[in-house]
This record gives C-alpha cells, sequence and structure tokens, in this order.
C-alpha cells in the first residue's frame, strides 16, 4: 500500500448507478462506508454515478481510492471501470475485461469451458430472434431456467416446465437486456463461494448452502434479502469432496475470468458434483448479503477486507494466482462437525 497513511486517505465509495439493483447498491454502499469508516479511512464519501454532476465531482474530490459498490449495468459489467481508468482514478476489484467477461453469462461460461469447470447445457438467443420452443426443449430438456445473459439479482429470471412457457419467459428475461439464457434446469444443492485475495494466497471462503424457502422454486428476489440466518447455511452441508471441489472451482473462476480482489460464485450441487451458475465481480454487500455472511463465519473482520481491497488497489497488486490447484479446505470434523454427521444444526 501508499505509504499515505489510511487516516489521512480520501476513499469514495460509488453506489446507486442506473441498474435494476440500484436500491441493493446503495445499501452495499453504506455498509462499505461504515466498514471503511471502520477500518481507520479518514475521509469516506458515497457518491451515486447516476447522479448529473457525478463526472466533476468524482474528479473534484481529490480522491486516493474508488470503491465501486455497483451491481449490474453500469457497475459491474465493465462501464464504471472504464470511467476510472479515464479518470486515473485507482479502484477495488476486477478490471475492465474482467468485468465485463464476469457480467455476460454466455462469455463467462465459454471462459469456465476453456478452464475445465463444469458448466450447465444452454442456448442463447438475441431478442427478436425467431425460437423453435420444441427444439429447444427437445435439446435442454422440458425443466428450463431462462435469464438475461447481462443482469444480476435475479432479475428478469424465470423457471419453466414446458414448451409452452419458454416464449413468454423469453420475452420477461430480454426486457432487462438483450440477449438471453436458455439453460437446463440442474437439480441439487444451491451454494456460493466467496473468493478473497488474502496477503499469502488466494483462498476460498466457507461455503454457504442456500436453503430452500417454503413456496420458492429458486433463490430469487423475495428470498435474497430476507434473514440471512433464515436462508444462508454455513457451512453448506454437503459431501466433503463436493466442498473442496467447489472451493477449488471457485478460485479457478476467478483466474479462468482475470479476476482481482474478490468475487462470489455460485453452484449447483449435482449427483456428479458442483457445476458453476455464475460469478459475480461486485458481490452484494448488504447486512444481508452472502459474501459478508461468508466473510464473518471465516473469522475474518469485514471492514479489514474491505481494506484490503483497497491495499490492493493502490498496490496496483496483480491478484495472486493458485500455484496448487487444489484448494485446501479446513474441514476437519472439530470445525465443521455438521460435515461428519455430528451435532447437525
Amino acid at each position: 500500500m501508499t505509504e499515505k497513511a489510511r487516516e489521512s486517505m480520501r476513499v469514495v465509495v460509488l453506489a446507486g448507478g442506473i441498474s435494476d439493483e440500484r436500491e441493493i447498491s446503495l445499501n452495499s454502499g453504506k455498509n462499505v462506508c461504515a466498514a471503511l469508516t471502520e477500518a481507520g479511512f479518514g475521509t469516506v464519501e458515497m457518491l451515486d454515478p447516476a447522479a448529473g454532476d457525478f463526472i466533476d465531482r468524482l474528479r473534484g474530490g481529490a480522491y486516493d481510492v474508488a470503491f465501486p459498490a455497483l451491481h449490474g449495468k453500469g457497475g459491474e459489467d465493465g462501464q464504471i471501470q472504464s470511467v476510472l481508468e479515464f479518470c486515473g482514478l485507482p479502484y477495488t476489484g476486477s478490471g475492465v475485461i474482467a468485468s465485463a467477461c464476469a457480467a455476460d453469462k454466455a462469455v463467462s461460461k465459454a471462459l469456465y469451458q476453456r478452464a475445465g469447470i463444469p458448466v450447465a447445457r444452454d442456448m442463447v438467443f438475441e431478442r427478436g430472434e425467431g425460437v423453435d420452443a420444441k427444439a429447444v426443449v427437445a435439446e435442454l430438456g422440458s425443466e428450463l431456467f431462462v435469464k438475461p445473459a447481462v443482469n444480476g439479482s435475479s432479475y428478469g429470471v424465470s423457471c419453466v416446465h414446458s414448451a409452452a412457457e419458454l416464449m413468454p419467459a423469453i420475452e420477461r428475461a430480454a426486457e432487462h437486456g438483450g440477449k438471453v439464457l436458455v439453460e437446463q434446469r440442474l437439480v441439487g444443492t444451491e451454494i456460493t463461494v466467496g473468493v478473497y485475495d488474502a496477503p499469502d494466497a488466494l483462498r476460498a471462503l466457507p461455503v454457504v448452502e442456500i436453503r430452500q424457502q417454503e413456496n420458492a422454486e429458486f433463490y430469487d428476489l423475495n428470498v435474497k434479502y430476507i434473514d440471512p440466518a433464515e436462508v444462508h447455511r454455513i457451512p453448506a452441508q454437503i459431501a466433503p469432496e463436493d466442498y473442496a471441489r467447489a472451493q477449488e472451482l471457485a478460485c479457478r473462476a476467478h483466474e479462468a475470468l482475470g479476476c482481482t480482489g474478490f468475487s462470489r460464485s455460485d453452484f449447483i450441487v449435482t449427483s456428479e458434483g458442483p457445476v458453476i451458475l455464475e460469478t459475480n465481480t461486485t458481490p452484494g454487500m448488504t447486512d444481508t448479503s452472502l459474501y459478508p455472511d461468508e466473510v464473518r463465519h471465516a473469522g475474518l473482520a469485514f471492514s479489514e477486507v474491505c481494506a484490503r481491497l483497497i491495499e490492493l488497489a493502490l498496490d496496483g497488486t496483480r491478484a495472486h494466482l493458485l500455484s496448487d490447484p487444489r484448494v485446501p479446505a479446513d474441514l476437519t470434523p472439530s470445525r465443521y462437525p455438521q460435515l461428519w454427521g455430528q451435532a447437525c444444526r
């Protein structure tokens, strides 16, 4: 990190923005501001890129570093990162290209496959393109997920069960972006794994199990922001080999996309092991979000993780690369008895 002391530094947290996830981003920004203040940074201010005077305030604020807490369009897709590059302002998280690649589910899946990371079978359609629903079902099955290829937080996502439901679902997804991903529905346990570029190595955080909620087919908007104690189970109660494999794949996905600092990848643990769904380069940072929950369960202070991200931004240091693709998981029975059939909660 630069020799400038934390107490004399000026940090700008970017939150709000233009995406469907604007309100979530504002809550993430507030949480990050509180964490950075707790970590001892002297001036921490929050700016909204959707404000008309945003660029003037950004360039005139004499900031040392920016912390994007933006999700979805304009914030997690390389756009705000390009603005910060143009302004010459260091920033936390992944760069322009990694952000853009991760934001586009079709592109990221191609990169996962190249890295040997298992993915679900899919088909991609552009807005207005003719779709033969029966052919799609014949190729991928009748149980499908339909998603905007570039969006987040489950906006525009539908679970369909027949060819008759497919076209309305594609039209809904297309309202949130021109490109639509139609994906086979995987059966298994939904989990998520955060990755943190610690000072010594790229490390996976504890695996979180997303518990199925009554009257909810998947982890949708009605579930994501309720009390995490009702939804998140940490550590995930999956087989130890699947747990370790998911941590390994989360780190490999982080590297395959070229991510920096932190990320969070989502998986379905099928009968054949974890299959990746997507990677978030700016995961939610609200009080009920998954990434802060993982940080707490790893025994880390959220404030110091945020400070570490600023340290990386100011150093301009590349993220750590895995020297060994096998990520060691601390799965000792004394620490995680749930995984070994003891004291399950």
